[in-house]
């Protein structure tokens, strides 16, 4: 039962009279507080006061104490602190010992060293609208502990986002042959480039270490589509090297042919030319003798010619002017032309012998045809 209620216990749970005397003594209870305090510290009890005064200076030198080395914190090497003074930031605390008004200060260790790796997977499209799974790979660090911390909302996701991007960028600029055929390296870089300006440009504090695009992989839907595509390009540097091969053997041997003729023609014309000038050389010299002696060198022309004509011929006919015609048959150069299985012309050749004893006068005639004397 309630110490108030009707009928009840009148006493009062403070000390003092139950009953309608009134509310408890303020001040009752505070000397009360005031003496079980002391007791518990060494002091004594009792109304009549006496005991030892509680230590109250001692106890707030110990609250200070126990504050102040509660403010004590470390910084590691891979570390950065961010101090907040009233939920502002206020400084940035290197490696090592520390201290802070705890209950006014805050710290934020931030590691700087870990390198973190984030992975992206996304279907892309290329600038000749072929469709194109690539997985990027990047590894990155916290460069500005305060950025990081305070500047965006969530650094991270932010370079997913900004990743993502770039390489979205990147790739709608190009064709998918260049970036099958060896384009990949410029990609990287390209990516990097593009999401390091982004980032900073949203002062995230993050810095990118290395950017890794994995192998293409084409949609499902257009698997055996792109293993074609791919076999054809084989196909095609392949028979590039075939022709490249070809034409190194060819070219040479060309190169080779080339050179020869053009010697043939130099050593041709050198001929031609020499032969030439011998000519000319010796119808200057026979004009000298034929100008000296006109007569004697006319005969010796006739007879130089005669000599070279009637050395291929296979009958000879001579004709004296008093006397009957004389036909010379070579028969062993007949048989020897009958053996050869092809037809070698006749000529008869007439010659004149004047019977004074002069030089003599020939004259080529049809074999088919008989001379007469005159």
């Amino acid at each position: 039962m309630a110490w108030n209620e009707p009928g009840g216990d009148k006493r009062d749970p403070w000390g003092g009279k139950g009953g309608n005397d009134g509310p408890p003594d303020l001040d009752e209870v505070l000397r009360k507080l005031r003496e079980r305090m002391n007791s518990l510290f060494g002091g004594k009890g009792g109304r009549g006061g006496g005991g030892k005064p509680f230590p109250y200076s001692l106890v707030g030198v110990l609250a200070l104490v126990a504050w102040a080395i509660a403010g004590i914190y470390i910084i590691e090497p891979a570390e950065r602190g961010a101090v907040l003074r009233l939920g502002e930031f206020n400084r940035i605390t290197g490696p090592g010992p520390h201290w802070h008004a705890r209950g006014i200060e805050t710290v934020n260790k931030v590691d700087v060293d870990q390198l973190r790796t984030v992975s992206h997977r996304a279907k892309m499209l290329t600038k000749d609208e072929n469709i194109i799974q690539v997985e990027l790979a990047v590894q990155y660090q916290v460069k500005d502990a305060q950025d990081y911390l305070f500047r965006v909302r969530d650094p991270d996701f932010t370079l997913q986002e900004a990743t993502e991007s770039a390489l979205r960028e990147v790739i709608g600029g190009i064709s998918m042959d260049a970036f099958l055929s060896g384009g990949r390296g410029a990609i990287v870089l390209q990516t990097k480039d593009l999401t390091q300006e982004m980032l900073d440009k949203y002062q995230t504090g993050l810095i990118l270490r290395s950017v890794n695009l994995q192998d293409p992989q084409p949609p499902e839907e257009v698997q055996g589509a792109f293993e074609d595509a791919i076999k054809a390009q084989e196909d095609e540097q392949r028979y590039k090297n075939q022709a490249e091969a070809f034409a190194l053997d060819i070219l040479p041997r060309a190169r080779g042919d080339a050179q020869r003729l053009r010697e043939a023609a130099n050593a041709y014309r050198e001929q031609i030319v020499a032969k030439a000038e011998g000519e000319a050389s010796r119808f200057t010299q026979t004009l000298k003798e034929y100008e000296k002696a006109p007569e004697i060198t006319r005969k010796r022309l006739y007879l130089e010619t005669m000599e070279q004509v009637l050395a291929n011929t296979s009958k000879v006919v001579m004709q004296v002017k008093e006397g009957n015609s004389l036909m010379y048959l070579p028969l062993d150069k007949l048989m020897e032309s009958r053996g050869r299985m092809m037809q070698t012309p006749e000529d008869n050749v007439q010659i004149n012998v004047p019977s004074n004893g002069g030089a003599a006068e020939s004259r080529l005639r049809s074999s088919s045809r008989t001379e007469g004397g005159r």
